[in-house]
């Protein structure tokens, strides 16, 4: 079979995943070029992205392809940033890593990647596509531990036939053994962490210099006051540490965990035990849906994935006006957090997903409503 010779633009990261897709696409004889894309411009000691620009070059010079640079750090500001402060402004927990692989890799970037000539934009993400029915489809990675399909869902249906992920059939482990065979200098490189492009840092600290503190009660379900939180938006569902309650006279010695939030009163409650009740979910309810397959019908059954590396969970679904869902889970879900993302699954395709609007209590849980709207 003849090799395949087209023009492929890879998105190199400076990380060993990027790099092996960029090798792997050189094997099958495609004509590849590097893209580093700078997204964040405040250098605070932080963001790794010289560091990464470094490596990425020199992965290029060792697989001897161009590479290009590219600032696109306004519009990840405009269309990324700008949405996520919002959502932690209002009290909710935002996922940014779906919004930036929707506008910027596979919006701005992949257009970018066309105007340089590619007829295709590859990756280095866990992720499979397939050919079906109703044309392509996004499938999880072959490493389960590291699928990243979750935050691939919200990219737009008809780019999936102009992208690429060479590493998605490979464990991570495969992948490390690759780049050390072919003598690519990032092959033990550590995974990168933190949020999408603005990298590993103490996260309050760093949102604080965006979102103003908001100080209000911090209680127990039953309205006793324990303290003062610094704002809604510093803390998230299930969260243990940062609390800074310690002993309360009249309660048992344990630790506390976030519950939820009532932006009524600018109130966050705080119960004790990992799996306390009102910890619980039975359902959820999303906001508009992003489908990636036809839409199914009124009801049907399928798998679900309200946050990254979750297995998957078997959930009854119904379709609601303005294209939202009403997702009943078989088992209880803990911590299930509005301004996550609710992902679904038929088998290993990813069907689409839709943000957590609000969730439903699990029957034992002692709250005044069924209803708990933490955002």
């Amino acid at each position: 079979m003849a090799k395949d010779t087209s023009r492929i633009v890879v998105g190199l990261s400076g990380g060993v995943d990027s790099a092996v897709a960029a090798l792997r696409l050189i094997e099958r004889g495609h004509e590849v070029h590097g893209l580093f894309m700078a997204n964040w411009d405040d250098d605070d000691g932080y963001c790794t992205a010289a560091q990464d620009f470094q490596d990425a070059r020199a992965v290029a010079e060792v697989l001897s392809i161009p590479l290009h640079r590219v600032d696109f750090s306004r519009e990840y500001r405009d269309r990324v940033f700008a949405a996520f402060l919002a959502e932690y402004e209002a009290g909710r927990t935002p996922n940014p890593d779906v919004l930036c692989n929707r506008e910027i890799k596979f919006g701005t970037c992949l257009a970018h990647a066309r105007r340089l000539g590619a007829g295709r934009f590859a990756t280095g993400h866990y992720a499979q596509l397939r050919a079906g029915a109703s044309g392509t489809e996004l499938h999880k990675g072959a490493d389960p531990a590291r699928d990243q399909s979750y935050f691939l869902h919200a990219i737009e249906r008809e780019v999936l036939d102009s992208i690429v992920f060479p590493v998605g059939d490979l464990a991570k482990d495969d992948v490390r053994a690759r780049a050390r065979s072919a003598g690519l200098p990032v092959y033990d490189k550590p995974d990168s962490t933190g949020i999408c492009f603005i990298g590993e840092r103490p996260f309050r600290e760093f949102l604080s210099r965006f979102v103003a503190d908001t100080p209000g009660p911090l209680e127990t379900p039953g309205g006793a006051r324990l303290g003062t939180h610094r704002g809604l938006a510093f803390y998230t569902l299930g969260q243990r540490g940062g609390l800074e309650i310690g002993g309360q006279s009249g309660h048992a010695e344990g630790a506390w965990y976030v519950a939820r939030k009532d932006r009524a009163r600018n109130a966050l409650i705080v119960v004790q035990g990992h799996d306390h009740p009102l910890l619980k979910s039975a359902a959820l309810r999303t906001g508009r849906m992003h489908w990636l397959a036809p839409p199914p019908a009124a009801a049907f059954r399928a798998a679900a994935k309200v946050r990254y590396r979750q297995s998957d969970q078997p959930v009854a679904v119904t379709m609601l006006a303005n294209e939202c869902i009403h997702l009943e889970f078989d088992l209880d879900q803990r911590a299930v957090t509005p301004g996550q993302y609710a992902v679904l699954y038929e088998g290993t395709r990813c069907l689409g997903g839709g943000v957590i609007e609000d969730t439903e209590a699990a029957a034992a849980a002692d709250a005044p409503s069924p209803t708990v709207t933490t955002a």
